[in-house]
């Protein structure tokens, strides 16, 4: 009886970065280009990958897929954010909340799939060279990730069923940069250990079975690497993998700062910058750190700007 004279939440109002106009601006100026760079930066490595033959693999193919998804979750957020900057805050509606996390849970979790699935990928290509185009052949690959893309947007259904069972009566103020799972359960007046509880056992399956497989895998590699008696060899095998390794620990690092260690020992101040390194400058380093450490991204590049200087 009690919840039924709750006055339920419709809208909700994303406070941002309070602050002086001056400094509201300064970062609206930093968000909008560090966007326009990562989505060009991003459009770049799918175009090359798309048109160049020499980009035509299994590991490139994962990196532009890896591009789209940065640039679905740029999208999802910076925009939004931009606005809110301008306006200091935004009032937004209880679905659009719940559609922005939806979409931002269901990429993430495509993105640790998808880098485990590139670290399996470096396996096969580094320990079984002579069967790698047996294994990862163009259907296997485009299989592999339809299914990472599907498991991604389908676990995280589980999250979104749950939350919307829960009751909001206020207050509606979320000292968030964007809707997140943590600072909208604070809105709650309904009873959220069941949710929490399936936000930690599914957050560790994700992370743990990915990251068992990234181990793993490199496990294998830096056995087989060793065991190669050319200097030349070993440090051709292992610059195929240090961009992905770099990139798999700037990602799981502010992950699991933000989702696993214990946010009450967190300021709201310190869990939106954390928020940011995995949500928009995540996206804007992937491209970077692909492209300066791989030689055959370099090349494409300028093959690509001789043919229109050319025309």
């Amino acid at each position: 009886m009690q919840e039924t004279n709750l006055t339920v939440i419709t809208e909700l109002f994303l406070l941002g970065f309070q602050g002086s106009q001056r400094l509201r601006i300064s970062l609206f100026c930093l968000f909008l280009v560090v966007y326009c760079v990562t989505i060009c930066g991003n459009l770049l490595i799918i175009t090359l990958v798309s048109t160049s033959r020499k980009l035509h693999t299994p590991m490139y193919f994962f990196i532009s897929q890896l591009s789209i998804s940065d640039i679905l979750l740029s999208t999802d957020i910076v925009p939004n954010l931009l606005h809110i900057l301008l306006n200091n805050g935004e009032t937004i509606t209880f679905i659009i909340c719940i559609t922005q996390f939806y979409f931002i849970c269901a990429l993430e979790t495509f993105e640790c799939l998808l880098l485990a699935l590139m670290s399996y990928d470096r396996h096969v290509a580094i320990c079984r060279p002579l069967h790698y185009k047996s294994i990862m052949t163009w259907g296997h690959c485009v299989m592999l990730t339809s299914i990472c893309w599907l498991l991604g947007f389908s676990i995280i259904l589980t999250y979104i069923i749950t939350t919307t069972q829960l009751f909001f009566c206020g207050p509606n103020i979320i000292d968030h940069l964007f809707c997140d799972i943590v600072p909208l359960l604070r809105l709650s007046c309904s009873d959220t250990f069941i949710v929490n509880l399936l936000i930690y056992v599914v957050g560790v399956i994700i992370v743990f079975i990915p990251t068992t497989i990234i181990v793993v895998s490199y496990t294998y590699i830096v056995r087989a690497v060793l065991r190669i008696s050319s200097n030349t060899r070993r440090q051709k095998a292992f610059s195929t993998c240090s961009s992905h390794l770099i990139v798999v620990s700037i990602f799981y690092g502010t992950m699991v700062s933000v989702y696993i260690v214990p946010t009450k020992s967190q300021t709201f101040t310190v869990n939106k910058i954390l928020s940011l390194l995995y949500t928009v400058f995540t996206p804007l380093a992937n491209p970077i750190i692909y492209s300066l450490r791989n030689t055959d991204i370099i090349k494409a590049v300028q093959e690509t700007i001789r043919k229109c200087v050319i025309r």
